[in-house]
Order: structure tokens, then sequence, then C-alpha cells
């Protein structure tokens, strides 16, 4: 999709002119540091822009006059108000006065004459001019400004993504932190550029095709400038999480990642440098564009989505070893009943109450009034301790740093593209052992015993695919952005939490548990009873990210659909479900068509890693239970007015 900031100029900004000033070059030229425009200074920094890897950028530092940005600093913490937002991509403060400088009313901008100061002067045409021969890119507009301030405390972040929108020529950050505090590098922030390889689409053509791992970082610093040409396909960047400080520092001191960030675009019509039709050509090459397939076949992870047979027992007849074995080979399967066999198998994974008919009888219930389930507890005590010692022992391990050595080291593989994804996982493959994660993706999830109990528990009539993956999202790192679903039919997918470390989201006093595993009650947390209950939509206390959300798509490609906590209280976000991660949780879900649904971002302030089991699942639902529903409603409808004919004899 699209992604939009909410301050896009509107046309020539859509205000009086007397609302900006044009400078001269000499007193532009006031407003920034001595020196910035000196012939040397200028060809030190065309060369290093043409020499700038991965792709081209630049970093002034310092820029503006020292005294001009303390001011500018000043008014903005005395006048402005900031407002917390977050969507799938970010968490950021930003103020909502200065979406767009322009907009503002004479009385607010006479609150912020150096922060005006500072708009002028960077709009300026000595410094558009300036700017423009650094980059090579063009000439600028001076018309259509585009700047707003924001403020990353801790946890805040922006994930990858290109900057290309429209008129946007070149993408700048100009720092406000403190100027008296200089800003460290461990304490996150930076911008992080990210590296592309040339690759082919279906049709032979060049696509560029981001890494998942950063090569450049550049950490924050007051009065410094970083910039760069808005590529297509290539300008892929992020700002890393603002960290919270780890245990044993100074927790006094908030860590603010000040700045104003915008856009210079190409001239506008009237000015010089105009192109007529250019913007539309832009466009075409846009985010969007790039996010709608070209590159698509070298996205991973790949489906490996496997098609059933009208006969699902001809299939799997005859396969499987040992526990991963289903059904014997010389016992058939018939339609959707359990046999012997099924319940045997499934009883050294599932927890054994989550297979007796009453319990699957109330989550069917439940499925069929919610369109989901949350099922705690699901695998059972002694398989599921087998999966928390895997997963611990792997966290203790750690990973390797890059994507390359995680899959050398590991056999897992690193998702991408970053503008749409990032996570470590693992697809089924044949393998001679087999760890507790192998034996979810290879023996339980895709075996025929298990697709009867979802056919059972969710009340459809037959599943027709399966494709099941294991995830790992490492705190600090990983994600997913927030895609749809084109279905013509609905699916089921689920996802088994498989997260060991606590802090994820609030725990009430009944699931409270104390050193040694038990609850408030003394009763071991693993033996408790299951309960079948539709999914909490509270997701006020996951400070540390991690919960998958669905929600409804606006159908709108030119919105950013994926905003859910700026909506006013009165106004519905489009959220349908959150669930925090956790430990042994299975959560099935019905997913209609335009259907968002995302990860969010990890924090590196989790107490670990994010893991889970995730599968997609088609459905089929016969058209006779409708039809059946609908012939019963109109004999319901016909006996009711059966009865109302009678009562009209009698009263006549």
């Amino acid at each position: 999709m699209k992604r939009k900031t909410g301050r896009e100029s509107q046309g020539a900004n859509g205000q009086p002119d007397s609302k900006k000033r044009a400078l001269s070059n000499e007193e532009a030229a006031t407003r920034f540091r001595d020196g910035l425009f000196d012939g040397a200074e200028l060809q030190k920094y065309t060369t290093d822009y043409a020499k700038s890897k991965p792709y081209l950028h630049g970093v002034i530092h310092p820029v503006f006059n020292d005294s001009l940005l303390r001011s500018v600093r000043d008014e903005i913490q005395e006048h402005l108000h900031f407002t917390e937002k977050e969507t799938d991509i970010y968490k950021i403060f930003q103020s909502g006065d200065l979406a767009n400088l322009d907009g503002l009313d004479d009385a607010s901008l006479s609150r912020l004459p150096s922060v005006l100061k500072l708009r002028d002067a960077m709009y300026s045409q000595r410094f558009r001019e300036y700017l423009s021969g650094v980059t090579g890119s063009g000439k600028l507009s001076g018309r259509k400004t585009d700047m707003a301030i924001n403020v990353y405390n801790e946890g805040c972040h922006l994930l990858c993504h290109d900057d290309v929108i429209g008129s946007r020529r070149l993408s700048y950050i100009l720092y406000l932190t403190d100027p008296d505090t200089p800003w460290q590098a461990e304490w996150g922030g930076a911008l992080r550029l990210y590296p592309t390889t040339t690759e082919k689409d279906v049709n032979g053509e060049d696509v560029k095709i981001p890494s998942p791992d950063y090569s450049l970082s550049i950490p924050p610093a007051f009065n410094q400038l970083s910039f760069f040409t808005v590529q297509p396909g290539e300008s892929f960047h992020d700002v890393e999480e603002v960290y919270h400080p780890k245990e044993g520092e100074d927790k006094s001191k908030k860590r603010v990642r000040m700045a104003i960030s915008g856009w210079f675009h190409i001239p506008q019509e009237g000015e010089d440098g105009f192109e007529p039709g250019l913007e539309e050509k832009l466009a075409e090459r846009s985010s969007l564009a790039q996010l709608q397939g070209r590159g698509d076949i070298y996205d991973l992870p790949q489906p490996q989505t496997v098609v059933y047979d009208e006969k699902p027992a001809d299939e799997d007849k005859g396969k499987g070893k040992g526990k991963g074995k289903a059904n014997d080979e010389d016992e058939e399967m018939t339609g959707n009943e359990f046999t012997e066999s099924d319940l045997g198998f499934l009883v050294q994974y599932i927890k054994p109450s989550y297979l007796t008919p009453d319990i699957a009888e109330e989550m069917s219930e439940t499925f069929s009034n919610e369109s989901s389930l949350s099922l705690e507890r699901f695998l059972s005590d002694k398989f599921s301790a087998r999966v928390r010692s895997y997963i611990e022992e792997q966290e203790k391990q750690g990973l390797p740093p890059s994507a390359e050595e995680i899959h050398a080291q590991t056999g897992w593989a690193v998702a991408r593209p970053p503008h749409k994804q990032r996570y470590v996982y693992k697809q089924p493959s044949v393998a001679e052992s087999k760890s507790p994660i192998d034996e979810l993706l290879n023996d339980l999830f895709p075996s025929p015993a298990f697709r009867k109990w979802l056919t059972h528990v969710t009340g459809s009539d037959r599943l027709t695919s399966h494709n099941v993956l294991a995830r790992r999202f490492r705190h600090g790192q990983d994600y997913t952005l927030a895609s749809g679903y084109d279905g013509e039919e609905p699916r089921l997918e689920f996802t088994l939490g498989l997260t060991p470390t606590p802090g994820w989201e609030k725990q009430s006093d009944e699931e409270e548990e104390n050193e040694d595993g038990e609850n408030k009650n003394g009763e071991s947390a693993e033996s408790s009873e299951p309960k079948a209950k539709a999914k909490s939509e509270d997701d006020d206390d996951l400070v540390v990210g991690g919960y998958e959300l669905y929600m409804a798509g606006d159908g709108d490609d030119e919105e950013d659909a994926a905003i859910y906590r700026s909506a006013d209280a009165d106004e519905d976000d489009g959220i349908l479900l959150t669930t925090a991660a956790g430990w042994n949780r299975l959560s099935i879900v019905l997913r209609d068509q335009g259907t968002l649904k995302f990860v969010k971002y990890v924090s590196a302030a989790a107490k670990g890693d994010r893991w889970d089991i995730t599968g997609e699942m088609g459905v089929e639902y016969d058209d006779n239970d409708d039809d059946e529903d609908e012939e019963k409603e109109e004999e319901d409808d016909d006996d009711e007015e059966g009865d109302d004919d009678e009562e009209g004899d009698d009263e006549e």
C-alpha cells in the first residue's frame, strides 16, 4: 500500500504568499553556519555525495547558525504539543500544529519566529540551489514546502520504506537533539540505509530487491542535516528504535530524538524548471507499484501451499512413520469422523481436554458467533515442556547478526523485503533429526487428524489446502507490515504463540504465576483447565509490541489503512482482533477478503523474542447449509403468517 504521513502540502500550500518571505542570497546565508557556501566545501560535499553508498545520500554537520537552531528548539519545546501516533510502520510523537507550517494562522506563527526563519532559510533559493548542486537531483520547488517536527522517545521507531510518493525529490532530516548533551549512538535513533541487489522480474526487466540488513547507520547529532535523493525502489531506509536505558543505566534523563523532517519537491507549475506531466510519471514508479508485485518472486518466504485431494485419506494413506503418523497404513479415513488412531495421534500433542466432545462443541459455538477462537494452554503438558526447553535454549545461544550467517549456521532464513516484513523463519522440510518445532511443522499441523479437528471446532465442511510456517521475531528487529487478503472466499488462519518470556501483556490475577510456575491458587499453570473464548481486543498494555492485529481495510489505496491508534475515542479505528505474544496459545481466525493483518515491531525492551507457528487453511462451506437455513426461515415465516390468519378468523 502507499504510505502517507498526513503532511503533504496542498497544491502551492493553499496559503497566501505573504506567509512565505523570499530571502536574498545574502540574508539566507546569515542563517547558516559560516563557510557552508564556500566553493571548497561545496566541492567536498558534492564529491562525497556522488561516491556515497548504498545509494546517494549526504550529511552536513553543522549546517545552520547555532544560535538560530537553539532558538528553534526552545520555541518547539515551549509552544508545541505532540501527540503519540502509532501504526504498523511507526510509533512517534508528532506536532499536529506543524503538519504543514503554511497551514498555521498568523497568531500561531507569531509564537514561532525562529521556526519560521528556519523554514524560510531551508526553502530559500540560495539553499535549494546549493542542495541541487550537491545532489545533482535537478531544480527544487520553493513554493511547495513540506516539513514536520517529530519526536522519538524510548520505544519510538519508523520501519523500512523508500519515501517514494508524488512529487518528492529530496528527503531530509534536521536534528534538534539536546545541544548540550551529545547523542550517544548506543541510544539508537539512527537513520539506517538498506542496500539493494538487482534481479529480473517476470518480464525480464531489472528490479531492485532491498536486503533485510542495513549497511549504513547515521546517528543523530544536533544541527546535523542528513539527506538523500528519493529513488524509486532504492532509497530504502528506517529510523532505528530509540532504546530504553538498560539495567543499571541512568533512567532519570529521557532520550528525546527531536528532528525536523520533510521533502524538497519537483518545481510546481509557474516555477523555473517545471516539467508538465513529470509528477504523473513519478507516480507510476511509486512505492505502490513496488509493492504490487514486480519483485514478489524474490520475496521470502514463498508460500509452500499443499492442496488436498477430494479424499484426503488417499493422499495420506501409507505416509508417516512413528509419532508423525496419524493413521495406520491399513486404516482408511472416512470423511471428517475421528478414529481411535486420530485421537491417539493428537493426544501426543494437544491437551486432552480440547479433544473431548463437550469442549469441541463449545469451541464450535464460540467460533460460529465470533469467527475467532483463542485457546489457552493448547499443547499438552509433556510436549509443551519440550517446546519451551528447546526455545529457551535457542534464545540462550542467540543468533548471528546477518541473514546469510543465520541461514548458514541454523538452517532458518530471514524474511524479506524489509518494506514488507522481517523475521526469522523455517518451513516444513525433511530432516533426519527433528526438533519440537519440526514436529509441529511437519507432523501435527499438516496431519489429516489435525485437519479433522480444525474442521470440527470451526464448523467448516472441508479444508482444501494448508501452508504452515515457524517464525521468530527478534526483539529490536522484526515485524510484518500490514498486508491484505485478496481471496474471494474466506480462509482459516491460525497462530500458535510459543513465546516463553513474560511482559507481553498485562496478566490478570488468575493468570499470574509464581516462580514455581503455579498460579495464585497453587495450581500448575500447565495443568489448569483450558478455556475457549473470543480473543481480547485490549492492547493498551502491549508496550513492547509483538502483537498480531487484524483490522478492516477501507479499500482506498491512497490512504494509510494501517493507522489505528490516532483515531478519536468516539471513532471506529477499524480494529477487529488483537492477540498478544504469549505462551502456548492457539488463535484461529476466519479471515475475509480485504482484511489487513500485521505483527507489530518487537521492541528491544522485550525480555525475549516472539515465537510462533502460523498457518493458512483453504476452507469450504457447503451452499446446502445456507439453503437449508433459508428454507427453515421461510417455513418459520409461513408458520407465523398462518398463526396471524387464524387470529384474524377468530376476531371475525
